[in-house]
């Protein structure tokens, strides 16, 4: 098999739409390969494109670069995702829409009432959340995680 031909970093840029800092900031992250000529310039492999564009992809479904190189790590030879890659891959990320469907649905519904703050600001908190027992389930909205409204009431 040949070697897959290298393209300059303002290729890759210029192909994907960002900037040349952007794909630095990637090879930098280990996100994607590259190598350097003799002269010391960053050359990459022109399958680089579609990696970049499976980054771009899962930074806009919420996913932090962390996760993104956990999920790329888990490719063979560290390549480029193939339509298996992406198959498989696809279940991981309909796992996280559906997930995050489910909180934007709690909190569509939520936006009118309570969604367990500790704010105690509006009637009806001050029966789902009287003196505040929803805080000892933790920080932040606490409904909208999960905890029910009836968790707040005292028994």
């Amino acid at each position: 098999m040949a070697p897959e031909p290298l393209v300059r970093i303002g290729f890759v840029a210029k192909r994907t739409g960002n900037a040349v800092s952007l794909i630095r900031y990637y090879a930098n992250e280990s996100l994607i390969p590259s190598v350097r000529t003799q002269g010391g310039n960053r050359m990459f492999p022109r399958s680089v494109i579609r990696r970049v564009s499976f980054i771009l992809i899962a930074q806009n479904m919420g996913y932090a670069l962390d996760d993104i190189r956990q999920l790329l790590q888990t490719l063979p030879d560290n390549r480029t995702p193939n339509k298996e890659d992406w198959a498989r891959l696809s279940e991981v990320f309909n796992k996280h829409i559906a997930k995050r469907i489910a909180e934007l649905t709690a909190l569509k519904s939520s936006l009118e009432g309570c969604i367990g703050c500790g704010c105690l600001s509006l009637d009806k908190c001050k029966l789902y959340n009287k003196h505040d027992r929803i805080a000892e389930k933790g920080a932040g909205a606490r409904f909208l995680l999960g905890d029910s409204p009836s968790d707040a009431v005292i028994k």
